[in-house]
């Protein structure tokens, strides 16, 4: 019991990685498919949320605009459609095997990487610019 408890212990102070660093270190480290297809679909989660935060960020300087909100809401659901085809079709030639979802979860990830650069500009847009359809906060 000893044993387990100084084991235990001496990992954590040894160790003194957080969750998340623990969960970069060991996908880094992934030496099999289904830690590797955990891993690719893990990154593109926490893609998805960091997304979905910039949506709503846009979203609420936007709300004095229904107009513009709108569209908004149109071109992010013309996104969405063309990230799953796009990501169908890149990952296609795995399709049947083990890779697939590893693979399309990297792609998965890297359109909406990708999505996130655009929504980020969006957001810390230069006053003036006419390509620019969000306003500056307040």
């Amino acid at each position: 019991m000893r044993l387990c408890v100084l084991i235990s212990f001496a990992s954590i102070v040894a160790g003194g990685l957080t969750s998340a660093a623990f969960a970069a270190e060991s996908c880094a480290n992934a030496s099999n498919q289904s830690a590797m297809n955990q891993c690719a679909d893990k990154a593109y989660r926490a893609s998805d949320a960091k997304l979905n935060d910039l949506y709503r960020q846009i979203k609420a300087r936007l709300k004095d605009d229904k107009d513009t909100a709108k569209m908004l809401v149109s071109a992010q659901k013309a996104w969405v459609a063309y990230r799953d085809a796009e990501c169908n079709f890149a990952s296609s030639g795995v399709a049947q095997g083990s890779m697939y979802p590893m693979t399309l979860a990297g792609c998965l990830d890297g359109v909406t990487q990708k999505r996130i650069a655009s929504f980020k500009a969006y957001l810390h847009c230069q006053e003036g610019d006419p390509s620019c359809p969000v306003p500056a906060a307040d």
